[in-house]
């Protein structure tokens, strides 16, 4: 079968309603399900926790710390970006034919709002930076990725 070229979510809301097309939530409501509802608000909105000096993803494991930071130029910043970081595309792993940059871009967006307002509401004594990464190729779909470390590790990478 070959690889069909992604719709736009423009292009999706617009082929409903005999081409007059829907708002987002509507589609939404048309098109999800309450299974999915449960995922996607454990993946938007995840748990965090304080394991030692950093926040974390819940879940992470010592021994995966303990890996990173025994890496060669390891720094707190840097075990904490890759420990939380998060491609967009492995949102849905099987829809390669719908994904495509706009919505990666919608998504990563609201994603780091998101991880941003959970972050200071959950840990309001230490500041968060989220970063949400979009390749300067924007066909470079599985490179667009959100993560996360303390902004107290900027400045001890300065000094």
């Amino acid at each position: 079968m070959p690889h069909q070229t992604p719709k736009s979510m423009t292009d999706e809301l617009g082929a409903w309603n005999n081409g007059a097309g829907i708002p987002l939530e509507t589609w939404t409501e048309c098109e999800g399900n309450y299974r999915l509802a449960v995922g996607y608000a454990a993946l938007l909105w995840p748990r965090f926790e304080a394991v030692g000096k950093y926040i974390l993803v819940e879940g992470v494991s010592k021994e995966n710390i303990e890996g990173f930071e025994n890496q060669a130029g390891s720094t707190p910043k840097g075990v904490e970006w890759v420990l939380n970081h998060w491609h967009l595309a492995d949102l849905h792993i099987h829809d390669d034919d719908n994904l495509s940059a706009d919505k990666l871009l919608f998504v990563g967006n609201i994603v780091k709002e998101m991880w941003e307002a959970k972050l200071q509401t959950q840990f309001p004594d230490r500041p968060c930076t989220v970063e949400f990464y979009v390749p300067d190729d924007p066909e470079e779909l599985w490179e667009y990725q959100v993560s996360f470390w303390q902004t107290a590790w900027d400045a001890d990478e300065q000094e």
